[in-house]
């Protein structure tokens, strides 16, 4: 039975498994290594979207769901494909379910983007990398086009994986921007930086992007916060379709670029209440933070199209005395309860629509009772 040892670089280190003999400087008594690296969900707790518009917002990781990346040394590279990079189907009604829970397209592109955006960073900077090839796959667990950043997830286990194969530093304030980088520029998917912050840093992160430091240094102010702060929290994602990013985030952006006063007022609006959040949060306030919470959600509904699903899914939850506002894109709502009936109540009226409800676990289980 192999052998194997953790990597220790950063959160979310790389675990290497011993395998076959290999010359590779990850090499271990003339062994090569097997890295099996996860990021995973995130969760906007306040603020969202304003990441994306040189606003404010707080997130935390979600350990419950998972994207895993495993690499080894191969003598070519190659990309193998997850069951939902399949192309062939029983039957018609076969694919178009495929489709209605995961889309069109699948993770190979999240990777082969990944690779090339990591090859061109390591040559724009001069880093030299080892002639080595490798097979990469992946895996998830992470609810599809639910806001829950399943995609950034898979592609920052990628990075880490490639980071950790050829013994590569790319500090961690810049990886989001990587990161972002692999779907904005090479995919062409509108996004902001705040999922691949949280899923680099992990916890619970405070997040500025003020468009003066942006601008000049091209990356925001992060502070990472104790999760231990936080309130009881639920998440609650849906189990059906749900509208994609691609499709939610339709036209705030040429709105907010033409200047319009409700859209620019807005994301002024939700950077103002991640900092009274923040403050709530260091003074254990948790009695005013459902009704910012709240606010967040209203204040989106204002100015984006919410799917009567969507919609829906965040009146309920607030029937039931609990605050609700996306996790992100729509598909999922995250809020706080007052009390376990409250939960359980929440897990059975929105259980009753197809929503799926959990308590997020954020710092590793043995480290945290609470969270």
């Amino acid at each position: 039975m192999p052998a194997s040892l953790t990597h220790n670089r950063g959160t979310a280190a790389p675990v290497f498994v011993h395998g076959w003999r290999s010359s590779g400087p990850l090499g271990v008594a003339g062994l090569a290594m097997i890295i099996r690296t996860k990021a995973y969900a995130r969760a906007g707790l306040v603020g969202n979207p304003s990441d994306g518009y040189f606003g404010k917002t707080i997130s935390f990781i979600v350990r419950n769901f998972a994207a895993e990346v495993v690499l080894y040394e191969s003598p070519e590279v190659e990309i193998l494909p997850n069951t939902r990079d399949h192309s062939r189907f029983p039957s018609l009604s076969a694919l178009a379910e495929d489709v209605r829970k995961f889309g069109y397209y699948g993770g190979i592109r999240l990777l082969k983007a990944t690779i090339k955006a990591f090859h061109d960073y390591c040559e724009e900077h001069g880093i030299l990398l080892d002639n080595r090839n490798f097979t990469i796959r992946y895996r998830t667990n992470i609810p599809s086009q639910v806001g829950m950043a399943g995609s950034s997830a898979i592609i920052t286990a990628c990075l880490r994986a490639l980071l950790a194969f050829y013994g590569v530093t790319i500090p961690r304030f810049i990886q989001p921007n990587l990161i972002l980088g692999v779907e904005t520029q090479q995919l062409g998917i509108p996004a902001g930086l705040q999922d691949r912050v949280i899923q680099v840093h992990e916890g619970l992160v405070y997040m500025d992007f003020n468009r003066e430091l942006m601008e000049r240094q091209g990356y925001g102010l992060y502070e990472e916060m104790d999760p231990r702060l936080l309130p009881p929290l639920y998440l609650a994602y849906r189990t059906d379709l749900a509208e994609g990013t691609e499709v939610f985030h339709n036209d705030i952006r040429g709105r907010f670029n033409r200047g319009e006063p409700a859209v620019v007022e807005a994301m002024k609006f939700w950077a103002e209440l991640t900092d009274q959040v923040k403050d709530c949060l260091l003074r254990k306030d948790w009695a005013t933070i459902p009704r910012l919470l709240d606010e967040n959600f209203d204040k989106r509904r204002e100015i984006y199209r919410i799917s009567e699903g969507n919609l829906k899914m965040v009146e309920i939850a607030r029937a039931t005395g609990a605050s609700a506002k996306f996790t992100g894109s729509g598909g999922a709502i995250v809020g706080t309860y007052p009390d376990e009936g409250t939960f359980e109540v929440l897990g059975t009226r929105l259980g009753a629509m197809g929503v799926q409800v959990v308590k997020p676990i954020i710092l590793p289980e043995s480290t945290s009772p609470h969270h």
